[in-house]
């Protein structure tokens, strides 16, 4: 396999074709694929396995996304733009192992290969292959309603997490999170003749907690409810809103026959249950990275945890395992504290393919950590020294109209929530002259979730002269503090940034269900895009084509 070496600004990076690239998602080294661009931009269109990790995000994510610094780090863009920089920053905060993909996207699409659109694709597509190689049955939310009606003995839950639930849920449905439901469900239907309807927003996640009950051997007959929320909306069907049920806890015979379950499924997927001494080896491994995750609720893993050890709700691991679990062929390790969800997690992590995978059961605990740890930034050495603005003092320039502020998070949380006269600006996309241009005499303050994120793109604007100010604490900070805030998208300094909208923001009923058509044709249809050239999968569906897998052969 011949490798080109090349030089950017003094960095040496290796030049993959994208035939070269295809070969080692397929082998058994790790790679992880970064796209440097901006989340909308990636949305659009990137190779199956590449990794949204735009520019200004690199020093706030890199750290937990690729733990090892000596991974083999592939860079790609549209044009290679962006890749100058990135590489020259990763350098300096301690990666070296880097590449860069041959000609970017377009070369990858120029040879052949397939690219797709969406957010996390390669957990939204193996949920397809699962409903179709598992035969996962299913209701349609006019049958559902009208069994609803009747009062037949069935029951809802909703795989989501609870904030999703909070925001809109079908009525009368329980919060259960996918990772939770092998070990709650017997609580909520303890007659196995009750029915029991998983549902979401889309498709993946009602497809997969049902087949995770499926599964996990529980009694009940099972079914997803076809197109979540989406189907029941465009039914004509209401939404409840703002419910903040609890989760009901395993009594202990339920708990025995859940992991009982779970110990099976285990075997069935050919999970290693490891000791502390093999946790030792793999996490003291710097040549290969080891996600150490807490699947338990975020309520559990601050009440207590082990050192070192990342909470992901365990529903979202397998639903964004380029976010949580980014390099390709790396080892993944899941605490389990209970015997079941552990087990759950893993199971469908061995399933998608792409990791090798162990559960830790934590014996002879002498310590652990609460709360949730501060975020690891790894800033670069060359960058700007931090100019932060205190709440009030922006409150007071907001009131003499001395402020613009420009909010750089998502365009999704700043449509549904951002200060007051905030302007949106999408980060990659800051067009430096435009800014001082709308700006005028007045001091600019840029903002983020917590103000991090704007502080890294303050830091970039002073190399280049501009005169910016981070809010300190971010939208957050202002949030809790009762400052007056709005909502929609009637102020971007960013052309196209409504493109970053998901289905469910858009408030005109027509809009949306056009948007909800387009999203559930879409996810149908990555099946049909997982047989082009370049979109490669290692999926292995339970029960169908799985085989126990032997790490390290």
């Amino acid at each position: 396999m011949a490798v080109d070496y090349i030089e950017i600004n003094g960095v040496e990076a290796r030049h993959v074709s994208p035939a070269t690239l295809l070969e080692k998602i397929q082998g058994r080294d790790e790679i992880v694929i970064l796209d440097l661009r901006d989340a909308i931009s990636f949305a659009h269109a990137h190779v199956l396995y590449a990794v949204s990790l735009p520019l200004t995000q690199i020093e706030l994510q890199i750290k937990s996304k690729v733990p090892s610094f000596n991974t083999l780090i592939v860079l790609t863009d549209d044009d290679g733009s962006l890749v100058p920089r990135a590489a020259s920053l990763l350098a300096r905060i301690g990666y070296r192992n880097l590449a860069v993909l041959q000609g970017g996207n377009q070369g990858w699409r120029q040879a052949g290969y397939e690219v797709f659109s969406g957010e996390n694709v390669p957990s939204k597509a193996f949920g397809e292959v699962v409903e179709i190689q598992a035969a996962t049955p299913h209701i349609s939310a006019y049958e559902l309603r009208e069994r609803l009606a009747k009062g037949e003995d069935l029951i809802v839950v909703d795989g989501r997490t609870p904030e999703e639930f909070y925001n809109f849920s079908i009525p009368g449905a329980h919060s259960v999170p996918n990772a939770e439901l092998a070990y709650r469900i017997r609580e909520l239907a303890p007659d196995p003749k009750t029915l029991v309807v998983v549902n979401c927003a889309g498709r993946t996640r009602s497809i997969i907690g049902a087949q995770t009950l499926i599964d996990a051997g529980v009694p009940n007959p099972v079914v997803s409810l076809q197109d979540g929320t989406m189907a029941w909306l465009m039914a004509g069907f209401e939404l409840d809103h703002g419910r903040r049920p609890s989760l009901p806890e395993p009594s202990a015979q339920n708990l025995a026959q859940a992991r009982k379950n779970a110990s099976q499924l285990l075997k069935r997927t050919g999970v290693e249950v490891i000791d502390e001494q093999k946790l030792d080896l793999l996490r003291n491994d710097s040549d290969r990275n080891t996600y150490l995750l807490d699947i338990r609720t975020r309520e559990e893993y601050v009440a207590g945890h082990l050192p070192g050890w990342r909470w992901a709700a365990g529903g979202q691991v397998i639903q964004a395992t380029d976010e949580y679990i980014p390099v390709l062929h790396s080892r993944v390790v899941i605490a389990d504290w209970d015997g079941v969800r552990a087990a759950t997690v893993a199971a469908w992590l061995v399933q998608l393919g792409q990791h090798e995978v162990y559960v830790y059961r934590p014996e002879n605990v002498v310590q652990l950590e609460t709360g949730i740890p501060a975020r690891l930034v790894l800033r670069d050495p060359l960058s700007p020294a931090s100019s932060w603005i205190d709440r009030d003092s922006l409150v007071r320039l907001q009131q003499e109209n001395r402020a613009f502020v420009v909010d750089v998070d998502s365009v999704r949380v700043y449509a549904k929530q951002h200060i007051t006269g905030a302007s949106f600006a999408v980060a990659e996309r800051i067009d430096p002259e435009l800014l001082v241009q709308v700006s005028a005499s007045r001091s600019l303050v840029l903002t983020s979730t917590d103000g991090i994120l704007a502080d890294a793109v303050v830091r970039s604007l002073k190399q280049k002269g501009i005169v910016a100010f981070a809010l300190l604490g971010g939208n957050a900070g202002w949030f809790e503090a009762g400052l007056p805030t709005e909502t929609g998208l009637s102020r971007s300094i960013t052309p196209g940034a409504e493109h970053g909208l998901g289905a469910y923001d858009f408030s005109d009923k027509a809009i949306r269900h056009r948007k909800f058509k387009e999203y559930l044709d879409w996810e149908v249809g990555l099946v049909q895009q997982l047989s082009k050239p370049g979109a490669w999968t290692p999926y292995r569906v339970l029960g169908t084509a799985l085989e126990p897998v032997v790490h390290g052969t």
